[in-house]
């Protein structure tokens, strides 16, 4: 058995393959460009892109093609893949002819007497008993890449199959002369009845922001806008705030007694150096041992000592680790308010009046808070529409919406800070263990929405794509051209409309049971 796999999520080439101009002695050409099964025969873009979240592009990983004997020997072994769900799994045999073997074989092997340089024959003179001889493994490789990917493409046009995994080949047979012949398995699609989505009501709740609310608000923009004043002739003080530098060095887990975190990782982290940093004394986002360490210190003092940091802490490279801290006072400040009055307004932007501001921020927060119910309650009519159908998930698209969800993780770690050589030693494997059942009902969300979808008849026009590529355009700082150049070029374009469509799809749940 070829131990091969088809990605079929990419395009069908051409049966022309690209090559170098010269090769060295005794090498086979090299390809740059081999043809991949399942042109535009895959749905695995459904789960892309969650209904109400921004896409998120993933490269689809595919194996190497392996091939282990030699061109007159049969293959009967089957390489297992990534598993298939065995209720949504389809097998199909697949036969090309003796007379396309043989014209794929003589294509190969005329490329191979042109461009091998053997020694004692000159270029383009290389006998085809010798190419074929010296290349069996080469030519071999070769025409199956030629071979498969097509007779597969075409085998699921004939049966209007619509694979949404990567096909993976069983007891594939090639010898020149005689038919190709091979098994692909491959996850389809369930069949889904759809049921109850018209039933469905939304939570649809009082949205209040209250006085205290608003006032609350205000104080926090004050805060943001608050300055710090020097303070001479007294020691550091509750409420006051010192200006320091700090030296943090992580302590090894024998030296903290805190042995390994909770995840099994090490305790240590990576040193941290700070300048002129404000430390609010016993202020209520202030470590304690900061505190106490720098209460009732002066400018130009100097104190060490360790603090630790609880496994919840919002900064990762911190979290459940225990650093030693040198830091020095460089100066004692007082935190000072702004007056809240018209001139203040003012300065915040087109205002005039603190009860202008006022009225912006209790628009605002009863805008975001809307937003924040009405995002709950669609969540909850995709939570009720998954119970109200159960069906069977290929295994195929949970692995790729972990593969998703992970990706985006990593990117918020990485955000935060962590290091690539701190994310390689995290238990990927459990975390993937972690993410499966939200990867299931993403999946499933995605899915049953395509139904309804397909059943509302909820389209997406020109116009709304061409909105959402604007919008990535200037998220990425990039043309809208070249975002939907690239999106054309790597099949994205079908994910965006389909997340799209989904969107709208939500939308209509949720409106319908206004």
């Amino acid at each position: 058995m070829e131990g091969t796999e088809l990605n079929s999520t990419e395009s069908a080439g051409t049966n022309e393959t690209e090559t170098k101009e010269t090769v060295t002695d005794e090498t086979a050409p090299e390809k740059t460009a081999t043809e991949k099964a399942g042109d535009g025969q895959t749905e695995a873009g459904v789960v892309e892109g969650r209904a109400h979240e921004h896409e998120h592009d993933h490269e689809h990983s595919h194996e190497d093609e392996h091939e282990h004997e030699h061109s007159h020997e049969h293959d009967h072994e089957h390489e297992h893949g990534p598993s298939l769900n065995p209720l949504l799994t389809r097998e199909v045999a697949v036969e090309a002819p003796a007379d396309e073997v043989a014209k794929a074989y003589r294509t190969v092997i005329r490329r191979y007497q042109k461009l091998a340089r053997i020694p004692g024959f000159r270029a383009g003179k290389v006998p085809e008993s010798l190419v074929r001889t010296k290349f069996a493994r080469e030519l071999r490789q070769e025409v199956m890449e030629a071979l498969v990917p097509e007779r597969f493409r075409k085998a699921m046009e004939e049966q209007k199959l619509r694979p949404v995994s990567e096909p993976q080949l069983l007891d594939l047979q090639l010898t020149d002369g005689e038919p190709l012949r091979f098994k692909a398995a491959f996850e389809v699609l369930p069949e889904i009845k759809l049921e109850g989505y018209k039933e469905l009501r939304a939570d649809k709740p009082e949205i209040a922001v209250s006085e205290a609310d608003v006032e609350q608000a205000i104080a926090d923009v004050r805060e943001r806008h608050a300055s710090f004043n020097p303070v001479e002739g007294r020691v550091l003080a509750d409420g006051d705030f010192a200006q320091v530098s700090l030296d943090g060095n992580p302590k090894s887990d024998t030296e903290s007694g805190e042995g390994k975190s909770s995840d099994g990782k090490s305790g240590e982290g990576q040193p941290v150096h700070m300048d002129e940093v404000l430390v609010e004394i016993a202020g209520k986002n202030t470590m304690p041992e900061f505190t106490e360490h720098l209460r009732g210190t002066s400018a130009g003092d100097e104190r060490t000592f360790d603090v630790h940091y609880p496994e919840d802490t919002q900064d990762k490279r911190l979290a459940g680790k225990t650093f030693t801290y040198a830091v020095k006072v460089q100066s004692i400040k007082q935190k000072s308010l702004p007056e809240l009055n018209d001139e203040f307004a003012k300065q915040l932007g087109e205002f005039q009046t603190v009860e202008d501001v006022r009225k912006a921020v209790r628009e605002q927060m009863e805008s975001e808070r809307r937003h924040q119910a009405e995002h709950a309650a669609k969540d909850k009519l995709v939570g009720e529409l998954i119970q109200r159908n159960d069906f069977e998930v290929p295994d195929s698209l949970i692995e790729q919406q972990i593969d998703i969800r992970l990706e985006r993780g990593l990117r918020a770690l990485a955000a935060q800070g962590l290091t690539a050589e701190q994310m390689k030693k995290m238990d990927l494997q459990r975390l993937r263990v972690g993410q499966r059942e939200q990867a299931i009902h993403d999946v499933k969300a995605a899915l049953l929405l395509e139904r309804v979808a397909e059943e509302e008849n909820v389209q997406v026009s020109d116009e709304e794509l061409n909105q959402e590529l604007e919008a990535l355009a200037k998220q990425s700082k990039q043309t809208s051209e070249a975002v939907r150049a690239r999106l054309t070029r790597e099949g994205g374009l079908d994910r965006i409309r389909t997340r799209i469509r989904n969107e709208k799809t939500l939308d209509f749940l949720y409106h319908q049971s206004a």
